[in-house]
């Protein structure tokens, strides 16, 4: 194989480097896939948001009487929720409802007779709800909306990365690294699937270089005698990417 290589920097495309695009497009794919739970997780949590304002918005605070308190044992009431069974009355109608959700601690705190304040919806005013348990909530689902914002720039974010690491994983070296021909430390190329990594050194003015290198061992590399054309990766001087055939062809390196 007689090789004409040019000088840095060579051009060298991102789709010229044999399964950058297959795993670029994986990356798109598994990006794509998280923005999309995270817009089906938005519609639902919308909603939910949404109808948690509009409570908030219509509930009116009224004062009620606490009949009896339902609270889970001691051991077990950290970030647990207790219940109540409240008497008051409301657009002059006397109300009393079981359940009412509120924090273990508060609820295990307050005995017969205790007075509490509800928020009820004029719409719905057999559902209150007691009324700190429900300001510390909705403080919460105001957060919901930052959150999904948040985890589709993690997304994009991971995109943008994977594209960048494959730039200067795959094309870089190709473009301004340096060539030289390449010494495994065991005599032999790694066998198997997939990228594999091995000792190797290569000599640049009578000096010795000790480096890692990357291959693809399904691919023949470039060889002269029992050295192999490599890479060396710019800004890592400590590595090296193994030049096969296939990509030597590609890029126009054969005459």
């Amino acid at each position: 194989m007689q090789l004409a290589i040019p000088h840095a920097p060579r051009r060298v495309r991102l789709a010229q480097v044999p399964g950058a695009v297959t795993r670029l497009v994986r990356g798109v794919v598994l990006g794509l896939t998280v923005i999309a739970v995270l817009g089906l997780g938005a519609g639902y949590l919308g909603r939910y948001f949404v109808e948690e304002q509009r409570f908030t918005a219509r509930a009116e605070l009224v004062d009620a009487l606490v009949g009896a308190s339902h609270a889970p044992p001691l051991n077990q009431r950290e970030d647990a929720e207790g219940t109540l069974d409240v008497l008051y009355t409301f657009a002059g109608e006397e109300h009393s409802v079981s359940g009412v959700r509120t924090d273990a601690e508060h609820a295990a705190g307050l005995g017969h007779g205790a007075r509490v304040q509800l928020l009820v919806d004029p719409s719905q005013p057999g559902r209150p709800r007691e009324a700190t348990h429900a300001r510390a909530r909705a403080a919460r689902v105001g957060l919901l909306p930052w959150g999904l914002g948040l985890g589709s720039l993690v997304a994009l974010a991971g995109f943008a990365w994977e594209v960048r690491r494959l730039w200067r994983r795959e094309v870089v070296p190709l473009r301004l690294g340096a060539l030289v021909w390449l010494t495994p430390d065991d005599g032999y190329l790694p066998e198997g699937k997939g990228e594999a990594v091995f000792p190797a050194h290569f000599f640049r003015q009578d000096v010795k270089h000790a480096v890692r290198a990357r291959c693809r061992p399904q691919r023949a590399p470039v060889r002269n005698g029992g050295k192999v054309l490599a890479a060396v990766v710019p800004g890592e001087p400590g590595w090296c990417r193994v030049i096969d055939e296939e990509l030597a062809r590609t890029l126009g390196w054969v005459r």
